[in-house]
């Protein structure tokens, strides 16, 4: 989630006041809302949330914890803003007596899970839990127990600038060779025609795999990227940085639209959350696709990735903490509806909220609903940060001619499956 970003970019660290845990600098917090023990509130959660880079996030969040205390006085609430690696910190500090309450996480980690590190959840949903998007119920679900609330969807694709493709003569891209053959095409005058990130590799391995019939974890839990799809899907996106059509090193990161805008690409892997900054900087002169099937008559794919609100098993609040993120997240629609369209944009987890968001209603925005409804993947819940990495290093060497494609795929999904396992147990 972000739009208005710092140009330092999304996971890069921020300035600002710093909170002490387990011996790192952590993160930004805020007095307790609505008092503390000695101002009427006998219990005070600690929320944590990633250092979004939307402007007025922060004050929004802060503004639902007061009104959570206004109608529970006895709880009082204390929001941490982490900014940097928020996974890393997060991780580490749930070992600790400082962990919080309550955080978000992005892409659910099944992990957190399976060791006893959150909370089930499925006493808070009660008649709302029809109206929650089944995948992400899915996603969240462990040993038939779900683990947290969606918060937000973000979507993920590519943005082209229509004025640049119909100069060129190309049409909007619906094969991987057609994408290959336009960001060629678009290169050159000092611009790229494609930004996929500032290493050239970004999702785009992960979506390759996925648009090429592959898959990266199997529904038997084994990590299945080493198949002859997934080899001949990486082969082919090799083509991309052999001809030099990417555009590396900008001074933003795929997250944000500079790029797109400013002319340094006239494609551009991003997500729903940018598009109002594209549509004031470009107004109808762009346009949303997925990213295209390997071949003609396979399936595109969407990211679908987002934030779900968890709460800290062994926290010393666990009850008021589960309270918390049931009044937010399910009961208060207002205050989802907020959070999901006016800062950035982004796509409501609740069915109802979506079919009835003014900002998703029209243009791009609703194409972008329609392609994550028709062509949507989330990552598997034991897609965490160890598996990716293992993954994407792989793809990166490949993609850099750096050893036979088969056999990088090979050696990282064992490394993976290792890694799956752990989290399984």
């Amino acid at each position: 989630m972000s739009a208005a970003r710092t140009p330092l970019g999304r996971r890069s660290f921020l300035t600002g006041s710093l909170l002490l845990v387990a011996g790192a600098a952590v993160a930004c917090t805020t007095d307790p809302v609505g008092g503390d023990s000695s101002h009427g509130a006998a219990t005070t959660l600690n929320v944590w949330y990633h250092a979004y880079g939307e402007a007025g996030t922060q004050q929004a969040v802060t503004r639902y914890a007061t009104a959570f205390t206004k109608a529970n006085p006895d709880i009082a609430v204390k929001i941490t803003w982490v900014p940097g690696d928020y996974a890393s910190k997060l991780n580490a500090t749930l070992l600790t007596d400082a962990a919080p309450d309550v955080f978000e996480i992005g892409d659910f980690a099944a992990g957190l899970a399976a060791r006893g590190q959150i909370a089930a959840l499925d006493d808070l949903y009660g008649d709302a839990k029809a109206d929650f998007d089944r995948g992400n119920l899915d996603q969240e679900t462990v040993g038939g127990k779900v683990y947290g609330v969606k918060m937000i969807d973000d979507v993920m694709m590519l943005y082209y600038r229509k004025s640049a493709l119909a100069k060129a003569g190309i049409a909007p891209p619906d094969t991987f060779d057609a994408l290959a053959a336009a960001a060629g095409a678009l290169t050159g005058g000092g611009n790229k025609g494609l930004f996929l990130g500032n290493d050239g590799v970004g999702d785009s391995p992960l979506l390759a795999v996925l648009a090429g019939g592959g898959e990266l974890v199997g529904t038997d839990g084994r990590a299945a990227f080493d198949s002859p799809q997934a080899v001949e899907a990486i082969t082919a996106l090799k083509r991309l940085h052999d001809d030099k059509s990417l555009l590396l090193g900008y001074t933003t990161d795929w997250w944000d639209p500079s790029a797109l805008v400013q002319g340094a690409a006239a494609m551009q892997w991003c997500g729903l959350w940018a598009m109002p900054a594209v549509q004031s900087a470009l107004g109808d002169d762009f346009g949303v696709l997925p990213w295209p099937a390997l071949k003609a008559g396979g399936r595109p794919a969407v990211r679908v990735g987002g934030w779900t609100s968890c709460v800290n098993a062994k926290a010393r609040h666990v009850d008021a903490a589960k309270k918390y993120v049931q009044w937010l997240w399910i009961q208060q629609t207002d205050l989802q509806r907020d959070f999901a369209q006016s800062y950035g944009l982004h796509l409501p987890a609740r069915k109802s909220l979506a079919a009835n968001a003014d900002k998703l209603a029209a243009g791009p925005a609703k194409q972008a609903v329609e392609l994550a409804a028709a062509h949507g993947r989330r990552n598997p819940g034991t897609w965490n940060t160890a598996v990716s990495t293992v993954f994407t290093a792989a793809a990166t060497k490949a993609l850099n001619g750096q050893g036979d494609i088969a056999a990088l795929l090979r050696d990282a999904a064992a490394q993976a499956q290792a890694e799956i396992d752990k989290q399984r147990g």
